[in-house]
């Protein structure tokens, strides 16, 4: 059993930071690299360098700070592993080694790209069987529709991020490696669309069955539409491939059903911010900075990135537009996001006395973990 950590000084705040630290952290190296990623293609070059700076210290410290997670509180990482509201956030890890490799990749670094990339494959099998088996399939709570949510979009955000970084990696391949990345590249793109439709089904029954309150639409939701650009800008990086069996066999059927999910994310995007303006204007919801923030700027800017390459693909100006008018929007709700962070953790592990607490309430969870939902043993009723 973890021994509780109680907060007194700087350092036992870290470490109860770390002990609730949440397994979709790495949402942030997420959205920070593809936005990084939609900069450079603009040419501002300046402001993309300075967001991979952000990316790359964002991975290698929540790495890190995982890591000393799994040493020292192994029993609170195996309840996420069980908990259907945490655990498909490891998802992230795979997600954001790619995005980030892909970004070094464009800036001269293709071995990193490559690396990288084993790096995601070997975490996308081993945890593409794990994170359903102990957070679903393997619980004796039924039915497990009811604890469906965003966070499971990120499962195939993982899948099609397997797919970009494949495609990025293959033009500077040998000609042995190209038909090896063109299969992973297919493969995994069509992998993320099942699993896409499987817990677009799961999601749907849960929002059907049971009641809606505004506290459950968090904004792990938002993956919905990042999942479906990424989608989009999988199959354009595929439809860029060299010619290999695999690609050859896909091409047109890619090219095509790009439009098509391209369409669907876009007709996503006002009933989220709908949602979302249910929530927090009309049941007045408050709107305070919480990690999973994170999963609502990488759709931005994954939906920006996505139109300027399909745009520019299949030669579709409008949708290019579309993609260079919504990165803006994306880099705006980063820094606003990024603002937010700094402040929440200068407020709980630097300065806690500054946060004032109403009489008789619990104190605030501290650190990266703050905002999570809280976690449940199996078979536990929700509070």
């Amino acid at each position: 059993m973890t021994t509780a950590v109680h907060a007194n000084s700087f350092g036992s705040r870290v470490a109860e930071a770390v002990q609730t630290l949440t397994p979709g952290y790495f949402a942030l190296t997420m959205a920070s690299g593809i936005i990084s990623v939609g900069l450079e293609l603009e040419g501002f070059h300046v402001l993309s360098a300075a967001l991979l700076v952000v990316c790359s210290a964002s991975y290698t410290v929540i790495l890190a700070l995982s890591l000393v997670r799994l040493v020292r509180f192994r029993e609170d990482m195996r309840r996420d592993f069980m908990d259907p509201g945490r655990a498909f956030g490891f998802f992230t890890f795979i997600a954001g080694t790619d995005v980030l490799g892909v970004r070094l990749g464009m800036a001269g670094w293709p071995g990193a790209t490559a690396l990288l990339l084993g790096v995601a494959v070997l975490a996308w099998v081993v945890l593409g069987y794990i994170v359903p088996w102990t957070a679903v399939l393997g619980r004796d709570e039924r039915p497990v529709v009811k604890d469906a949510n965003g966070t499971w979009f990120i499962w195939c955000v993982a899948s099609q991020s397997v797919a970009v970084a494949a495609a990025s990696v293959e033009p500077l391949a040998g000609p042995d490696w190209r038909a090896a990345l063109a299969i992973v590249a297919v493969v995994a793109w069509s992998v993320g669309l099942i699993l896409y439709a499987a817990v677009g089904i799961f999601v749907s029954l849960r929002l059907m069955t049971y009641p809606i309150r505004p506290e459950d639409f968090r904004p792990q939701y938002f993956v919905a539409m990042g999942a479906m650009a990424i989608s989009v800008l999988a199959g354009a990086r595929i439809v860029e491939m060299a010619d290999a069996p695999m690609v050859d066999a896909t091409r047109g059927l890619v090219a095509g059903s790009s439009v098509v999910f391209w369409s669907f994310a876009s007709w996503l995007f006002p009933a989220l911010l709908a949602a979302g303006w249910w929530r927090h204007v009309i049941h007045r919801v408050p709107l305070a900075f919480e990690p999973g923030l994170w999963s609502v700027i990488f759709p931005l800017g994954m939906y920006a990135v996505a139109s300027i390459y399909l745009g520019r693909t299949d030669r579709l100006p409008i949708v290019a537009f579309i993609g260079r008018t919504e990165l803006w929007v994306a880099v705006a709700a980063f820094l606003a996001t990024f603002a937010g962070m700094l402040l929440h953790l200068w407020a709980t592990l630097v300065r806690p006395g500054m946060r004032p607490r109403a009489p008789g309430t619990a104190r605030p969870r501290l650190g990266p973990g703050a905002g999570t939902p809280e976690r449940r043993e199996p078979g536990t009723p929700e509070r």
